[in-house]
C-alpha cells in the first residue's frame, strides 16, 4: 500500500511539473484544526488554494460557520490540502511553513487575494507578496518550496482524500462520514451540524 501511495505521489508530482530530488527543509507537514479539539462534530474540508469556489467558501461562508458553530464549540474544522495544480501545491507548502499560529491567517490571506496571484505570470512572486504580510520573507518561501518532504506530504493528503472519501473535486467536505462535494452556503452546514448534535 505504501509503495502504491509513493508511486502515485511521484506520478502526481511529475504531472504537476514538480521535481522530486530537491533538498528537504526542516518544516514538518501537519493537519490544521480550527476550533475546539473536543467539539462534538468534525468537518474535514478538502480544498485547493487555486480553486475559486474554495476561496468563496473561505471568504463568504466560513466566517458565519466560525461564528455560529466553531466559536461556540459545536464544530471543529480540519483543513486538508487537495491541490489541483502545481501553483496550488506550492501555495499549500508555503501556508504549511507559516507555522501553527499563523497557518489559518496565511490561508485566509491567500484565499482573499487568490485572483491577484493564482493566475499571474509569476504566481510564486505573487505568493511571496501576500505572505510577507503574514511574517514570511522570500527566503523562507524559497526554503519551503525546496522542502520535498513537505511537497510529498501535501500530495499524500490529496491521495488520502481520494482513497478514503472518494474526493475528486474542490471544495469537498466530510461531515459525519458523508462526502459533500461542491460549494454550499452557511445555512446548509449549520442545519447539518445542528441535526447531528440534537
Amino acid at each position: 500500500m505504501l509503495k502504491a501511495v509513493k508511486f502515485l505521489a511521484g506520478a502526481f508530482l511529475i504531472a504537476l511539473g514538480v521535481g522530486t530530488t530537491q533538498q528537504a527543509h526542516a518544516t514538518e507537514w501537519k493537519e490544521h484544526v480550527l476550533g475546539d479539539e473536543n467539539a462534538p462534530v468534525t468537518m474535514i474540508e478538502y480544498a485547493s488554494l487555486t480553486c475559486p469556489h474554495c476561496a468563496a467558501f473561505h471568504t463568504e461562508v466560513l466566517p458565519e460557520i466560525k461564528e455560529k458553530l466553531i466559536d461556540t464549540g459545536k464544530l471543529k474544522l480540519v483543513f486538508r490540502d487537495y491541490p489541483l495544480d502545481a501553483v496550488a501545491l506550492r501555495a499549500a507548502a508555503v501556508a504549511q511553513c507559516a507555522g501553527d499560529d499563523r497557518y489559518f491567517g496565511v490561508l485566509s490571506m491567500l484565499f482573499k487575494s487568490q485572483l491577484n496571484w493564482a493566475r499571474s505570470e509569476d504566481p510564486i512572486e505573487g505568493i511571496k507578496q501576500v505572505v510577507r504580510f503574514g511574517g514570511m520573507n522570500g527566503d523562507a518561501v524559497d526554503a519551503c518550496l525546496a522542502d520535498q518532504a513537505m511537497i510529498d506530504a501535501i500530495v499524500a493528503s490529496r491521495m488520502k482524500g481520494e482513497q478514503e472519501f472518494n474526493v475528486s473535486s474542490t471544495p469537498s467536505f466530510i461531515l459525519d462520514g458523508e462526502t459533500i462535494a461542491g460549494a454550499r452556503d452557511a445555512e446548509f452546514f449549520i442545519e447539518k451540524v445542528e441535526d447531528l448534535i440534537d
